[in-house]
């Protein structure tokens, strides 16, 4: 038995028209994914050109366990940043 919450997310789900709303953003969803993968890329690259040494070779050869922490702590941070700007 459907009950009110129900209706009520079939109404967000589904448009006047009958065209589900979900389909009316995908573009957008679309280029905002692609704009925030981008800022990201960029986010990554400035932050290893600007480093004093090779993150491969520190992170590969060298086993620099702390250090791939914290780079990933530095995307995990960036990614909430671009997700929230996104929103």
């Amino acid at each position: 038995m459907l009950s009110i919450n129900s209706f009520s997310l079939l109404a967000e789900v589904i448009d006047v028209g009958g065209v589900p709303s979900v389909w009316r953003h995908l573009p957008a969803v679309i280029v905002y994914s692609m704009v925030g993968v981008l800022v990201l890329g960029g986010c990554f690259w400035i932050m290893k050109t600007l480093m004093p040494f090779s993150l491969r070779k520190e992170i590969e050869e060298d086993q620099n366990t702390a250090l791939a922490i914290i780079i990933g702590s530095v995307i995990i941070g960036m990614s909430i940043i671009i997700a929230a700007a996104i929103l």
